[in-house]
């Protein structure tokens, strides 16, 4: 279960002992938290997007993986997890700015290379 991975992240990201003070976190109460454990109930987009966010997860993910917790489906539950490992796999982050660097280069070599130093560096 994903909410459980997310939570967990969380937890360690802020130095947590106890699931009570994600609960707090996230203005619930300890049973809610709980059963989302369980799995009775489902992580919302929007803690999701918070406890990725604060965890240092890319929040996508974290709602790809939550929406297939929440399939009851085994076949769209197991889509939903598909689309997610595909998704982390491909790295656009680095696809994006090799792209980005390419489009630069071509435009202006001179300029492009300032710019890529610049970037390098920071």
């Amino acid at each position: 279960m994903y909410a459980n991975e997310l939570l967990d992240a969380y937890k360690q990201a802020q130095n947590y002992i106890q699931d009570k003070q994600i609960a707090h976190d996230l203005n619930l109460s300890p049973q809610k938290l709980s059963k989302i454990r369980k799995g009775v109930r489902y992580v919302s987009d929007e803690e999701a997007i918070f406890l990725a966010t604060n965890a240092g997860i890319d929040p996508e993910l974290a709602l790809l993986g939550c929406h297939a917790d929440r399939n009851d489906n085994p076949s769209i539950k197991a889509m939903w997890e598909s689309i997610a490992k595909k998704y982390n796999g491909l790295g656009l982050r680095g696809i994006s700015m090799v792209c980005g660097g390419l489009a630069m280069w071509i435009g202006s070599p001179a300029d492009a290379m300032a710019k890529c130093a610049l970037c390098t560096l920071c």
